[in-house]
């Protein structure tokens, strides 16, 4: 693959990942749009391990909270926050893991990898997210998520497997409409990310640990770089900019990358 291509796939993943402007959607399009080659699963995993490690390492005191409680969790105990955190990350990540596994298994996913369908999702849950903005921010705090929350926000979670949907967008809806200020809802948000990009990553790695060669792992570490240096870039500026600016350009952002595919995929 290019280095160029490879670049622009890492770069792109990496800012589209945690804002909420779908990276699926974008990924499907590059190639849809420019004519480049699909860019396969090597460097779709090598993408995602670099913004999970971008996440990681800005929220790493709640991580370190949740990895130590895990041996509590696993003795059933929930009564610290760290086992806490645990079992609700847990808990939001499995409607997404069963609703991948029937969309992958139904063959569902890739009917839904097309620009109309992406231009629909951008444009209705780019409306989503704006009204959610204006109406459902009551001031919540992230350590007042609770048991039924993670329910909720993994079933909006699981609606982003649609493409254009965007998996931070939806959470962020979710966790607005929720009551909870824009920055507790994008670090919700942004948490949910790692058990899901482990799950993704986990689905995928098999096939490519079996086809991968040399050439390969290079081009997928270059790609985990890039991208993990653009996704801690873009979720830095994000979690900054949350605290006087509000979701609104990343919906006119959505409005008007939406109504362009529209108009490029039935044109």
């Amino acid at each position: 693959m290019p280095l160029l291509q490879l670049l622009l796939l890492a770069i792109i993943q990496g800012i589209t990942e945690f804002l909420p402007i779908s990276s699926s959607g974008h990924l499907i399009l590059l190639p849809a749009l420019s004519g480049m080659q699909d860019q396969g699963q090597v460097i779709d995993v090598a993408v995602h391990v670099g913004t999970l490690g971008a996440v990681v390492l800005y929220f790493w005191a709640d991580v370190r909270d949740a990895i130590g409680g895990l041996p509590l969790l696993i003795r059933g105990r929930t009564d610290t926050p760290g086992s806490r955190l645990a079992f609700l990350l847990i808990v939001a990540t499995i409607p997404g893991i069963l609703f991948g596994l029937f969309l992958a298994m139904t063959g569902i996913d890739d009917l839904l990898r097309s620009a109309a369908v992406i231009g629909w999702t951008m444009l209705g849950f780019g409306v989503l997210l704006w009204i959610a903005d204006r109406r459902g921010d009551s001031g919540r705090p992230a350590a007042d998520w609770t048991l039924k929350d993670a329910i909720v926000l993994g079933l909006w979670q699981a609606i982003a497997l649609i493409p254009g949907t965007s998996r931070s967008g939806i959470c962020i809806t979710g966790a607005l409409f929720g009551g909870f200020e824009r920055q507790a809802a994008a670090k919700i948000s942004m948490l949910m990310s790692i058990p899901m990009i482990l799950a993704s990553a986990a689905y995928l790695s098999g096939e490519v640990i079996a086809t991968a060669d040399s050439q390969a792992a290079i081009s997928g570490a270059i790609a985990a770089v890039f991208a993990f240096l653009s996704a801690l870039v873009a979720l830095t500026l994000m979690m900054r900019l949350l605290r006087s600016v509000s979701f609104t350009p990343y919906v006119i952002y959505r409005l008007a990358l939406g109504s362009f595919l529209l108009w490029w995929a039935y044109a």
